[in-house]
């Protein structure tokens, strides 16, 4: 089987970065290497290698899964926040990216605008991976689609409801609808939509609903996220009221499959986007889920770094 990595530096910015068939890949590598992990298993091949970690948006499980991660693999992993290097200073991006990029063998970024993760692969010499932008998450999908193939088999053809705002997760979600072939409802209100040129790039491949109910309907997996992201916590009363209705509930459950899925992916607030309940009752896979963060960025850091075929 043919290497994911080429000659050319591969970055991971969205899922729109690698081929179905590289991702299809990506997820079989992710479940080898924690089954590799499961069983004490010693597999280092990052050793003398080092991921430098940039966080301009304050984290838990992407700190802690890629930090974890390059250890497993033998390698070093760096904690680089605004306060502790220049970038916190005002240094432009491609400045920083040229430097940083000659020390280090692989970088990932966790911030704000999704044009700052792009300038920085650009000018970088390395593989660059966005950890979380306001634009999209694809780490977090990685993770979920290896958790829904551990639990149920393929996605194709599947239908996930994913419930909440128009945001970065939900346009991962919506690139992750093309990428493994499955429909996707999305329940919002007015104002809160997805980004029309996605919509328009993904036609009747997703369908925006402003009945939950309806949007639950026949689902094989329910998602949500938090209604208020980091950065718009002066907005929590305006969406606490707009997202009212849009609570993942028993009932809401009850209107999908009898064997779907339930998925977050954390921190959540209980009683909010989604009621204690549903979050840990016997559908929810979201500790799973949280957990996948490690294997599935092991495989995508074994990929990018070394290109080792994944089979």
């Amino acid at each position: 089987m043919s290497n994911i990595q080429s000659t050319k530096i591969r970055h991971f910015l969205t899922l729109m970065d690698f081929s179905k068939a590289e991702l299809a890949q990506l997820i079989q590598r992710a479940i080898e290497l924690k089954t590799m992990w499961k069983q004490g298993k010693q597999y280092e091949p990052l050793k003398n290698q080092t991921l430098a970690m940039i966080f301009e948006k304050s984290s838990t499980r992407t700190r802690v899964s890629f930090e974890a991660g390059m250890t497993q693999l033998g390698g070093h992993a760096m904690f680089l926040s605004p306060n502790d290097t220049q970038l916190g200073r005002g240094e432009p991006i491609e400045d920083a990216a040229r430097v940083i990029s000659r020390m280090v063998d692989v970088v990932m970024i966790r911030t704000f605008g999704h044009d700052t993760v792009e300038k920085f692969a650009e000018y970088s010499k390395v593989p660059v991976i966005n950890a979380l932008t306001d634009s999209y998450h694809p780490c977090q999908l990685l993770a979920d689609m290896m958790t829904y193939v551990e639990h149920r088999g393929s996605i194709k053809g599947k239908t996930v409801s994913y419930i909440g705002d128009g945001n970065n997760m939900c346009h991962s979600w919506m690139n992750a609808a093309r990428q493994f072939d499955f429909h996707l409802n999305i329940a919002c209100p007015e104002g809160y939509d997805p980004d029309q040129e996605l919509q328009d790039e993904l036609g009747d491949q997703i369908t925006i609903h402003r009945d939950v109910m309806l949007a639950a309907k026949g689902s094989d997996l329910i998602v949500t996220d938090v209604w208020a992201s980091m950065g718009q916590e002066e907005e929590q009363k305006i969406r606490e009221a707009a997202f009212a209705s849009y609570q993942v509930n028993a009932a809401v459950m009850a209107q999908a499959n009898a064997d779907a899925l339930f998925m977050h992916c954390l921190p959540a607030h209980r009683e909010e986007e989604v009621t204690a309940e549903v979050l840990e009752g016997k559908q929810s896979v979201v500790w799973d889920e949280a957990e996948n963060r490690l294997h599935a960025q092991k495989a995508l850091l074994e990929a990018l770094v070394i290109g080792l075929p994944i089979s």
